[in-house]
């Protein structure tokens, strides 16, 4: 099935580009989402009264996908995780849960444009990727924590317990 392009399709072309893909992907993804239209000698011709206003405003979204990643670079996530025995996560750090932290932060992102190629298990900084745009992928810091750090809690218990030695030792001078 031949179709041009209308906008830049990720492992396939940019727009413009005439391209040759099987049946089923272009029916059910290509042509829906508006992303090609079918070769013919008059879309060809439709196509070139528009390719302007289409080229404008891909370079509009590739503008604002830029300056997103760029905002998205400079910021630094932490999430805070239940961790047992060894530092090991109960659970795990999925792409919602990055999302969500985005979006904490100011940042709105599709969780489905996060890249995972698996949830993170264990603590520390980690790196994930966001694909923004074709061709424009975003390196996020992801930084998986202990949400009960072990020093915090070990210094109030001290202080309390000098109290108590202080009470029981006027009571076995008596």
């Amino acid at each position: 099935m031949k179709l041009i392009l209308r906008a830049d399709v990720e492992n396939l072309g940019s727009l413009g580009d005439v391209v040759n893909v099987k049946p089923g992907y272009g029916r059910n993804y290509l042509l829906p989402f508006g992303l090609a239209m079918i070769a013919t000698e008059a879309n060809l011709k439709q196509f070139e009264t528009e390719r302007k206003k289409l080229q404008a405003l891909m370079d509009a979204q590739r503008a604002d996908a830029r300056s997103l990643a760029e905002k998205i670079e400079a910021l630094e996530i932490v999430i805070p995780m239940h961790v047992g025995e060894n530092d090991k996560l109960y659970g795990s750090v999925t792409s919602t849960i990055i999302g969500d932290a985005l979006a904490a932060q100011g940042v709105e992102v599709d969780r489905r444009r996060i890249l995972m190629d698996a949830p993170i298990r264990t603590l520390g900084e980690h790196p994930v990727r966001i694909r923004l745009h074709a061709g424009i992928v975003a390196n996020l810091p992801v930084k998986v924590v202990s949400d009960h750090p072990v020093e915090e809690e070990a210094e109030p218990e001290a202080p309390a317990e000098a109290p108590e030695a202080e009470a029981q030792a006027p009571e076995a001078a008596e």
